[in-house]
């Protein structure tokens, strides 16, 4: 079955409009939509590998790099992309968000007009 996922923080205004854009389009196409509160459910390696594949982007561009977890903990240092990708899955935090993906695409939702870029 084919169906909207996106990983998706509440108290993000850019998650929730993200999340506006995937309602909307899930309403005029008939498609379920699977909402992941990526905070309480972290993506795995696995997942962050596939998701940046479909994304077509290198692991540093889905990084929140004002975050203070990052400046504390990563900024300055020479990370290669699975190291990097290990920092997301052990700090979600650090995910840019939101990501939406449908069958085997995804695009980062901010703006949220990118969520239309998948239909």
């Amino acid at each position: 079955m084919n169906k909207i996922i996106i990983w998706h923080n509440t108290r993000c205004r850019k998650s929730r409009e993200g999340l506006a854009m995937a309602e909307k389009i899930r309403q005029e196409r008939n498609i379920a939509i699977e909402i992941r509160k990526y905070l309480d459910n972290p993506p795995s390696v696995e997942e962050l590998k596939n998701v940046l594949k479909m994304l077509e982007i290198k692991p540093i561009d889905l990084v929140r790099v004002k975050e203070a977890i990052w400046k504390e903990n990563f900024k300055g240092k020479d990370l290669t992309d699975a190291q990097i990708i290990e920092a997301m899955a052990k700090f979600p935090k650090l995910i840019e968000r939101p990501v939406v993906i449908y069958k085997n695409k995804a695009v980062l939702g901010r703006p949220a007009e990118n969520v239309e870029k998948l239909f």
